[in-house]
């Protein structure tokens, strides 16, 4: 079957759960999504209020505390908000690009130099006792090594995987961060990962797609082999004549399909997962969205495209920018999610 940009578009909103809300619970969404990208607190509550019918954050906060979700660095190197067993599976499998920041990190320095040996049983011993901060760490290796505090912290948070501990990212609270070993804290040991399941999961939510997107979803390399061997794939085509893989009972939605306005955090999962970044934006629009460090700002989709940027402002939603007029009908979409995340502020 070849899809338009625009199907695919419909097709991955509606795979999202950003065409209709889903009653899930948080933790089964957190599943389905394969994490929620979690740089900053707020984003995964952003995320998950785009997604369901209902959300307390307190909630959400709770599963934190009790160990049923958890902050790990997994995918592209960055922060997500994760189940116990996808961290045990994703972390192993996305090891060597986290080697590759290792190798190229302004911030862990010279303290790669060290054998890594050596470093991983030093941070063992220095978490011997229990979880530490991460200035702790630091602070303890530097009796070890001659590196700086602050490169030997981002080191550790690198060769073993450190799970961010609450009360970080939990609604409204603030501290520093707090490390442990993902599989103590959660009591889930670490995993060999299913590839062929990931690569399921991953189409299930944001397929149909080439090998390159698993890839920008993941920044794990080498996939066109494994998706080219699972023989219960089916194969769409997109406008360019480019072979997309998908699950043969995944529903591809119609190009008409209703979307409506959607309030998302600065990165969210949606746009940061296909090598094109295209399914939900165009290149003027990623490009007003883009600042030399990065997002300048939390993103509107308006009828399933990326249409402006707002930000958040004493508690109240403040649209930075549009790129396009609204009809009367998108205005009042707009008013009624504005209404809803201000809710959600205010919580």
């Amino acid at each position: 079957m070849r899809l338009t940009r625009q199907r695919l578009n419909r097709t991955l909103l509606q795979r999202q759960h950003l065409l209709a809300r889903a009653t899930l619970s948080p933790e089964a969404m957190v599943r389905h999504l394969i994490g929620l990208q979690a740089q900053e607190n707020l984003p995964p509550y952003l995320s998950l209020a785009a997604r369901l019918t209902s959300v307390e954050p307190l909630q959400v906060s709770a599963l934190l505390e009790q160990r049923r979700l958890v902050r790990l660095l997994t995918m592209r190197g960055t922060i997500h908000l994760l189940t116990p067993e996808d961290a045990a599976a994703l972390r192993p499998w996305v090891a060597p690009r986290i080697e590759q920041e290792i190798r190229v990190s302004q911030s862990i320095g010279d303290a790669r130099d060290i054998d890594r040996t050596d470093a991983e049983r030093a941070l063992r011993e220095v978490l011997a006792d229990g979880p530490l901060p991460q200035k702790e760490i630091g602070l303890r290796l530097a009796e070890r090594f001659p590196y700086p505090p602050t490169q030997l912290g981002q080191l550790a948070r690198s060769i073993a995987p450190l799970a961010q501990l609450p009360p970080r990212g939990c609604w409204k609270q603030s501290g520093g961060v707090v490390y442990d070993y993902v599989d103590r804290w959660t009591g889930v040991p670490m995993a060999e990962p299913d590839v062929p399941d990931l690569v399921r999961r991953y189409l299930r939510a944001f397929g149909p797609a080439t090998p390159a997107d698993v890839t920008a979803w993941s920044a794990v390399t080498r996939l066109g082999p494994v998706l080219k061997a699972m023989d219960d794939l089916v194969q769409h085509e997109d406008e360019d004549g480019r072979v997309l893989y998908d699950l043969a009972d995944a529903p591809i939605a119609d190009e008409d399909a209703p979307a409506p306005v959607r309030l998302l955090g600065t990165y969210d999962n949606v746009w940061l997962s296909h090598a094109g970044r295209d399914r939900v934006t165009d290149p003027e629009a990623r490009k007003s969205w883009m600042g030399t460090n990065g997002g300048m700002g939390n993103t509107l989709f308006v009828d399933g495209w990326l249409a402006g940027i707002w930000r958040i402002v004493d508690g109240r939603v403040e649209i930075d920018r549009l790129h396009r007029d609204l009809t009367k009908a998108e205005q009042v979409e707009l008013d009624e999610e504005v209404s809803r995340v201000e809710a959600l502020l205010a919580r």
